[in-house]
This record gives structure tokens, sequence and C-alpha cells, in this order.
């Protein structure tokens, strides 16, 4: 190929967009255990958010049922934070407001990981990253582990009294749950052009752009041998954030090259994974 084989180093994750049963449930919890901003409400989306930047768009859908056990979806949204103090300030809320979310903690090497579900079953994590400085790589892989992490500990160390909850937050990456790693990776590294980061055999495949750890992961943990999704409750869409206007143009170069089915509208790229899963590639804000 003569084009541009990998996605531009300085792509992101942009919102995560989910559609919802209950609107004002899903808001509310955002809003008051998540600590996320009402950024627009107009109709039947909600988008909210931390300093300016949307995170996550509810859409309410009441024609759409949950899906199925094991079928191919969103895994979890994960949040990052600029500290630990404001993951700290996050984490008390979930602990305060909905302690029967939270869903487990790790050190993973790289980041410092809280985990809970939403009241529909979506899986959020909300995290801080070690400086990169402080990343191990080896052949190109990076080194990443699940240790044991005391969140009580954490807010002990961390959690700063009346701290506000405006820090600045990012989507840091979106996992998913697939049918098989093999058909991801022809996808996402082959097709998207992220880079392998990190890989558990025939179980999980992490993905990035630029040398973060991973914008992107995908597991067969809860959904081995799923196929294309039907429409349902939960993930909508998936954005990614490129930094230029050639970035946009390689990827769609790249996706029509290799038979991908892309609608541009000479601003935003729309696509599907091969489950179903609608990214969105546009251009960062």
């Amino acid at each position: 190929m003569c084009m541009n084989e990998k996605l531009a180093a300085a792509t992101s994750m942009g919102a995560v967009t989910l559609f919802v049963a209950d609107l004002d449930a899903m808001t509310a919890f955002y809003r008051d255990v998540v600590t996320l901003e009402v950024q627009d409400a107009a109709g039947d989306t909600v988008t909210l958010g931390r300093a300016r930047t949307p995170l996550v768009v509810l859409h309410h859908d009441p024609s759409l049922s949950h899906a199925a056990a094991g079928s191919a979806g969103l895994f979890h949204t994960a949040i990052v934070f600029e500290s630990q103090a404001a993951l700290a300030g996050a984490l008390f809320s979930v602990a305060q407001r909905a302690p029967q979310t939270f869903t487990g903690s790790a050190d993973h090497l790289v980041s410092q990981a809280f985990y809970l579900t939403d009241p529909e079953g979506n899986g959020i994590e909300l995290y801080w990253d070690r400086d990169r400085s402080e990343w191990s790589w080896t052949h190109g892989q990076i080194e990443m582990a699940t240790l044991y992490l005391d969140p009580n500990a954490f807010l002990r160390k961390h959690l700063v009294e009346g701290a506000t909850n405006t820090a600045a937050a990012r989507i840091g990456h979106v996992h998913l749950s697939v049918g098989d790693v093999a058909t991801a990776r022809e996808f996402y590294v082959n097709r998207l052009g992220f880079d392998s980061t990190a890989s558990l055999g025939e179980q999980a495949l992490f993905v990035s752009a630029g040398g973060y750890h991973h914008h992107m992961a995908m597991n067969v943990w809860n959904s081995r041998g799923a196929g294309p999704r039907m429409p349902a409750l939960g993930l909508g869409q998936v954005d990614l954030a490129l930094p230029n206007a050639d970035a946009l143009g390689e990827l769609g170069e790249r996706l029509a090259h290799y038979g991908t089915e892309v609608r541009d509208d000479g601003r935003t790229l729309m696509f599907q994974d091969p489950w179903n899963n609608t990214l969105k590639a546009e251009l960062a804000a």
C-alpha cells in the first residue's frame, strides 16, 4: 500500500454514546455518581462531560431491549482523570451514592483503576495514568498487570476534602466484547491502523495510537463466538478524534482499500466493525 497504514499518533478517543431505556435515571447516575456535568439536554439525548469535553452521550430509545447474554458490545467505557485527587473525588462519590455499583479495582502498572456498572448494565472504568516515563515496554508490547489496589487506602491517601468535581477528564479508552481476537486484530490493527500494544492470546487484544498503553481493547471473556450485534440497548457509538484532515482522509482511504463500507460527509467517517459496533471518526475539537 502506498497510503499511510497507521492512525495518526495524535489520535485520541471521543465521546461514547449509549442507547438507554431510562434517560432520567441514567442521566442522574452519570451526573451524581460518576460526577460528570450535563452539557446539553435536547429531546431524547443528554450529553455529559467535564470541562467542556463531552464524554458520555445518552440517547433514549424505548424501542430497544437489552442484548442477550453473550452478545458482542461494550465491555466498559474508561474515563481517565488528570490527577489521583480528581479520581479519588469520583470514587468517593461512588462510595457515597451507589456503593452497590462498585465491582472492583486494580493497579495495572501503567494506571490505577476502579470499576463499576451503571443501572442498565454498562461497564465503567475510572482511572488515573502514571507518567509515561514509568511505563515499561518489551519488544513493542506494554507491560501491564492486574495487581491488588485497596480502594479505601486510595481514598485515605488521595481524597482532598472540599475538592470540586470540575477537574478535566476524558475518555481514555473503550473496551469492547467481541466474538474472537483474530477478527478484532484484522479490523482494528490491519484496517483501522491501530498498533497492537498487548495481547492475551485468544482472550484479549489491546491497541493504541502514538504509544499510549491502549485506546481500545477487545476481549472474549463474556462473548466468545458472538456474531454481529442486533439493535439493542447499550453501546450506540464510539468516537475517534483525529488530529487533522489529512489523518481523516488517510483513514477513509484505508477503509475503502479494505472494502469497509463508510459513510463520509466530508467531516466525519461512520463505519462498523465486524460485530456491528458503530464508530465515528472526526476531527478533534
